[in-house]
């Protein structure tokens, strides 16, 4: 039987208890097939192998849930040392498996409060769900670093979404390892900022099935060229070439890319009518490329989508729950 929104609450009011012991281990990605569907920026050309550290968090007690830290190293190092550290936390049912799981990624602002109350509400209906620190956020930004994921510093930006790929890639080897998790159900959820790197992420990874991208959408250079506050910049480029040069900058980052992908995953999309970030169109527009599956539109802009929250988390929980 699911929780209740109270039994919710009262859950993430409990405070921490002693749990289980600590383990440690090593998480290893092998090299992707040639004739895998990874295209060439996402790929493992090498195999990965790094050691993880699982810690306990909280046991709650009347959740039904455990929470763990997990550590592993970023399979690709960057110049800032604190970056190079992937940082997750680990929501499980208690009781036994196999469980399906999911990775999870937070909106832009990155307080992680939204990915973990949808974690904790698929833990509590029995999805093992494990949400991702993005690049250059909190534990993996250096003590008074301006460094950003999301920049003016394109670079830097192309640079931080292939290793925030990359890291949830792991993410995903690292829960299919789980002797509680069901290895041929996993999935991945993402609202906001962490729904584009969740689209990027699933059609990249063939061990995702399950994918459920909230409030956001693809074609962005078409959704975003007219929009009145990118006036000024679009005047920039349309003086070196315009829609066509950024479109091809910014394709490898664009979920409308991979729309061939995407079709194969059971995709649910979750949209706002009057979204003032993510334009309707860009959620149209991926819905219409991939195969047109489930989308559920919001009566609501991006911000004021959190009064649909109920609406959004029972979506979530059929989405993902074990068939």
């Amino acid at each position: 039987m699911s929780r209740t929104p109270l039994a919710l609450l009262v859950a993430l009011c409990v405070g921490p208890t002693a749990f289980a012991a600590n383990t440690a281990g090593t998480l290893q990605v092998p090299v992707d097939a040639e004739k895998s569907p990874v295209v060439e920026g996402y790929r493992f050309k090498e195999a990965y192998k790094g050691d993880y550290k699982l810690t306990d968090r909280y046991n709650l007690r009347n959740s039904g849930v455990a929470v763990y830290d997990l550590t592993f190293p970023s399979p690709l190092t960057t110049d800032i040392t604190e970056n190079n550290t992937v940082h997750a936390e680990y929501f499980v049912p208690k009781g036994p498996g196999k469980f399906p799981a999911v990775v999870v990624l937070d909106i832009m602002q990155g307080n992680q409060m939204i990915a973990r109350a949808e974690a904790m509400w698929l833990a509590q209906n029995g999805v093992a769900s494990l949400v991702v620190l993005l690049p250059h956020y909190n534990q993996r930004r250096a003590p008074n670093s301006k460094v950003k994921l999301i920049s003016a510093d394109l670079t830097r930006t192309l640079e931080g979404i292939r290793q925030g790929v990359l890291d949830c890639r792991c993410a995903i080897a690292w829960l299919a390892a789980r002797p509680e998790v069901n290895a041929d159900n996993l999935g991945m959820i993402g609202t906001s900022l962490g729904s584009f790197f969740t689209g990027i992420t699933a059609a990249n990874e063939p061990r995702i099935k399950n994918v459920c991208m909230i409030l956001g959408g693809g074609g962005l250079v078409d959704a975003y060229y007219d929009h009145p506050k990118a006036k000024d910049v679009t005047k920039v480029l349309d003086a070196i070439g315009g829609k066509f040069i950024v479109k091809r900058l910014i394709a490898p980052v664009d979920p409308i890319t991979y729309a061939e992908q995407l079709k194969g995953k059971n995709l649910l999309m979750i949209a706002a009518k009057d979204d003032e970030i993510v334009p309707p169109k860009a959620a149209s527009a991926l819905w219409e490329v991939t195969g047109k599956q489930r989308i559920v539109w919001l009566d609501a802009g991006h911000i004021t989508a959190g009064l649909y929250t109920m609406t959004m988390l029972r979506e979530i929980r059929g989405h993902f729950q074990a068939k």
